[in-house]
């Protein structure tokens, strides 16, 4: 189990997805990076969001395509 984790470049809060690693979550990265504007987005893959405190605070989301819409929002 992961987080991928989406954020805006210099803004407070970020969304995140539980999900897995593997190939989809790859796909799943590179489909919403070809979407949005890659160099004001920032995509990561974390083990669990108390670690990583500059994500605060988190928007958590329940499926792909909730968090590829909110992702091509922010």
């Amino acid at each position: 189990m992961c987080y991928l984790v989406a954020k805006r470049f210099n803004s407070i809060g970020s969304l995140a997805l539980q999900t897995s690693h593997g190939q989809h979550l790859i796909d799943l990265k590179r489909r919403i990076l070809a979407a949005v504007d890659a160099e004001n987005i920032q995509l990561v893959t974390i083990s669990r969001p108390s670690a990583y405190g500059e994500y605060e605070p988190y928007q958590f989301v329940d499926t792909e395509q909730e968090f590829e819409e909110k992702v091509k929002e922010i």
